[in-house]
């Protein structure tokens, strides 16, 4: 998958393939948590969790719980392209993806890293047992269920690729092997077997954001497979994400190449390329990055600041933080879809 615009001038084609995996993954990996953790419920923005990564002890933004549960989010999906190196796609991933997840916040009561033992049941708040919308397969069917799903996981050259992720994302959430947490362990299975099939050299492609505005399509074309094995549209919704995605990630890219080049010209690469991987910035950090001490790093953040390519946020004359607005804006702008 390339993500450099076909319309890029050269320079910045060849620059893609360096540029975006050493220094998008970071930023679109917690776009991304922020996003799936959302039709969760969760109430967070990417700036505050970007800005809790750079600052942590002193940035203050946001929900701790929310916050927390996002991080969980990034550990629970690096650990899982981490693993698979050594380690198949398998039940035994989906539960250290699960133990990542839910380590720590809301829903830890539910048995991080282990299968349910009792039943559950998908429904709006106070709905039960017995008027549930969906009520997932009882325990002996479960254990069966999921061990036909990991063995289909293994399954190659039957089906393309995006129509098999497809199947496979739609049979976890119908099983709804945990208590909590299967939403979100159900999108990282998404990138993870899109990687692990070489569709994906680096975790860049994401569809919370698609699902995000269209979730009640999503949730009802679900649905729909259960109670009426209509593949057909949930197969075409999915595959419309994938493709809306894809475009979306080569715009957002094409973006960002241009400002970086525009960003070259008032400042060191370490520092821009930094800015990228966080747009936040403190003192300390530059001093760091560009190893040179803090009263001359100091220097350098007021000149791009005079320069309009940083802002001073915290308005105060000790631990100023700063913020390259244009990256930030670049990278958490809403999708514009086709």
């Amino acid at each position: 998958m390339t993500f450099a615009h076909p319309t890029a001038p050269a320079p910045l084609r060849r620059a893609a393939a360096w540029f975006i995996p050493h220094l998008l993954i970071g930023p679109l990996v917690r776009r991304e948590a922020v996003l799936s953790s959302k039709i969760e419920g969760t109430q967070t923005s990417l700036s505050e969790v970007l800005l809790d990564e750079a600052t942590p002890t002193q940035a203050g933004a946001g929900n701790a719980d929310d916050l927390r549960e996002v991080h969980n989010y990034v550990t629970a999906l690096e650990h899982g392209i981490g693993r698979l190196k050594t380690l198949p796609l398998s039940l035994r991933l989906v539960r250290e993806l699960h133990k990542k997840l839910m380590t720590r916040v809301r829903g830890d009561q539910a048995t991080p890293g282990e299968f349910r033992r009792s039943q559950n049941w998908i429904g709006p708040k106070g709905s039960s047992l017995t008027n549930a919308p969906y009520v997932p397969p009882p325990l002996d069917e479960m254990t069966e269920l999921l061990t036909d799903w990991e063995r289909y996981l293994h399954v190659r050259d039957q089906t393309p690729d995006l129509v098999q992720c497809a199947i496979m994302h739609e049979q976890f959430e119908a099983i709804h092997p945990f208590l909590d947490g299967n939403g979100r362990v159900g999108r990282l299975m998404i990138t993870l077997f899109l990687v692990e099939r070489g569709r994906l050299s680096q975790p860049l492609l994401y569809l919370s954001d698609f699902i995000e505005r269209h979730r009640s399509d999503y949730y009802d074309l679900l649905q729909r497979v259960r109670t009426h094995g209509e593949w057909i549209p949930w197969l075409r919704y999915f595959l419309t994400g994938v493709e809306e995605t894809a475009r979306d990630a080569a715009r957002r890219a094409h973006r960002l190449l241009e400002l970086r080049e525009k960003m070259l010209g008032h400042s060191e690469r370490a520092l821009v390329d930094q800015l990228f991987s966080n747009p936040y910035i403190s003192i300390s950090k530059a001093a760091k990055v560009l190893g040179v001490s803090q009263p001359t790093a100091t220097k350098v953040l007021r000149k791009l600041e005079a320069g309009g390519i940083l802002q001073e946020i915290t308005r105060r004359t000790w631990g100023k933080i700063y913020v390259a607005r244009a990256v930030l804006s670049a990278i958490e702008q809403p999708a514009e879809g086709k």
